[in-house]
């Protein structure tokens, strides 16, 4: 074990005591969700990397969606032609050859949710965080639902929204910005395949790993002061509403043309926004003789929560950088900045790459806080202000957990 590894180590406890001194309550602290929490994480983290066949079943694994993600490019390629090839002679073009498959992946994912195998595998996640680490049964059904889903994660415990607790809230709030959607992942897979290898088993460890990461940071910052109704209770998946499997296709793709129309939309607001304010304080800083920028100031803060997770000093700058750029304008163009500097060979430690892969995969960013408070206070209008009051908590949450799970990534990356 080198001296990284330890650092990723010490680094998880010391995210926690970051969210400690954050916390809306500190005389109150749930050990059994801390302990559990971090054993669980570490226990997956040891299976994906040290367990006996593990590098050779997440192969297969990342063959598998690498071979799907090749299948996608079938229907972008009709619809675009030349545009839509991955190794066009245009260069990567985002909208044709990236996009797409956002809509093919959210297809897929309705399909397995109509046949039984996704409300399957999430039965299993909530019960394990319901009966390990005691948190309610709405709280560990939407964390587990959030392993593979979004905003749409929300509407598995919509019976219950409307008498959450405050701590109750943070908790799914935390846990949708925390993950990533399946359908999201595969486009992060398009951006690295060529450059870290497994990073398609890699990113689902990391989604995996981030939900029982979002309960223990919620839970630090905001911990549970009254009685959740669902405690102690195991709360079932509703069941689907498409008629069939090729309504729930459609459906699917439908929900996932909605996703990309977002994205572009946020992707077009933030970054532009992101310019300007780099204009602004550029201009400013012009006036007092040093450069000056949103991102670079984001990156300041950032790098040495990145040198806290493990990431050696050459490149904890860049990770700093991206992790801040994730905040203001999502993972997307994160992962792509990412995925240029592995192509050119910018990175001087191959384990910053891992590491940083799986501190991105979140959507623990302004735009998602926005989207996650808006469509829950949507399903429960009445508790609206309790919703809005926990957001800004809810994504320093989020983003010290996927801080956590790129720790946790650290202890045990041995590259």
């Amino acid at each position: 074990m080198s001296i990284y590894n330890l650092i990723s180590f010490s680094g998880i406890f010391s995210l926690m005591l970051v969210a400690w001194l954050f916390s809306a309550r500190r005389r109150i602290v749930n050990w059994r969700v801390i302990g559990w929490g971090t054993a669980l994480q570490l226990a997956f983290a040891a299976l994906v990397f040290l367990a006996p066949g593990s590098r050779h079943f997440f192969q297969l694994l990342n063959d598998a969606v690498i071979k799907l993600l090749a299948a996608a490019t079938a229907g972008q390629v009709f619809v675009f032609g030349a545009l839509g090839k991955p190794d066009t002679s245009l260069g990567f073009i985002l909208a044709f050859q990236a996009f797409p498959v956002i809509i093919f992946f959210s297809a897929l994912m309705g399909l397995l949710y109509y046949w039984g195998i996704m409300p399957l595998v999430i039965r299993a996640f909530a019960w394990l965080f319901a009966r390990l680490m005691r948190v309610s049964g709405a709280e560990s059904l939407c964390a587990a639902s959030n392993i593979f889903v979004g905003i749409e994660s929300m509407t598995t415990i919509r019976p219950y929204l409307r008498r959450m607790t405050r701590s109750e809230y943070c908790t799914v709030l935390a846990a949708g910005m925390a993950t990533v959607a399946s359908s999201m992942m595969g486009l992060y897979v398009l951006f690295l395949k060529d450059v870290i290898p497994g990073i398609a088993g890699h990113l689902i460890s990391a989604s995996i790993l981030s939900a029982p990461a979002a309960l223990v940071m919620s839970k630090i910052i905001l911990p549970e002061t009254e009685h959740p109704e669902t405690l102690g209770e195991h709360v079932k998946v509703p069941p689907s509403e498409d008629a069939g499997s090729m309504d729930s296709i459609v459906s699917g793709a439908m929900a996932g043309l909605k996703l990309v129309g977002g994205v572009v939309a946020l992707l077009i607001a933030f970054l532009g926004l992101l310019a300007l304010a780099d204009g602004i304080l550029g201009w400013a800083g012009g006036r007092f003789g040093c450069a000056l920028s949103l991102s670079g100031l984001l990156g300041k803060i950032f790098t040495p929560l990145a040198l806290l997770i493990g990431v050696p000093p050459g490149d904890a700058s860049f990770a700093g950088n991206l992790l801040g750029m994730r905040l203001v304008a999502t993972e997307v163009p994160a992962y792509k900045e990412l995925a240029t500097a592995m192509a050119g060979g910018q990175l001087v430690h191959a384990r910053s790459a891992v590491i940083i892969a799986y501190a991105l995969c979140g959507f623990a960013h302004i735009a998602s806080l926005a989207i996650f408070v808006g469509g829950t206070a949507a399903l429960a209008p009445e508790r609206r202000r309790d919703i809005v009051s926990v957001g800004s908590r809810a994504l320093l949450a989020a983003t010290l957990a996927c801080l956590m799970t790129g720790a946790v990534a650290g202890v045990f990356c041995r590259e």
